[in-house]
């Protein structure tokens, strides 16, 4: 498994790449493999507000709908449309073309509580 170093990690499985004031979002490449070939992505709009915690959208695979979990707070200011027509580039290419949202933190010190690549896999290793 692939887990790129200079990303943060969320317990949820996705992953967070710092952009000065904003990060961009998406799911790991365990989430991917774990849920199968994604079939559909559902974002938020531009504009809209997203909480640490709470979902902010969905992946549907053939095998189930899961949820998408803000690893953080703020506004989202870009949406991958990509994934509209795309959605296999979650699966085919989890951290470079399916980004998922960029967001404009509300609070940068958030960054704080999200794993390094090194804890997640940990984690991800003792599931």
């Amino acid at each position: 498994m692939s887990t790129p170093k200079e990303l943060r990690y969320s317990e949820e499985h996705e992953w967070v790449k710092e952009e000065g004031d904003k990060v961009r979002i998406g799911i790991t490449a365990f989430a991917q493999s774990e849920l199968g070939d994604i079939v559909f992505v559902e974002l938020p709009e531009v504009g809209d507000d997203i909480t640490t915690d709470e979902p902010f959208g969905s992946v549907e695979s053939v095998k189930t709908v899961s949820e998408l979990y803000a690893p953080v707070s703020g506004k989202v200011v870009e949406v991958n449309e990509d994934l509209d027509d795309s959605p296999e580039f979650v699966n085919e290419s989890p951290y470079e073309k399916a980004w998922m949202i960029v967001v404009e933190l509300s609070d940068k010190s958030e960054l704080d509580n999200l794993m390094t690549a090194e804890q997640y896999e940990a984690m991800v290793n003792e599931d």
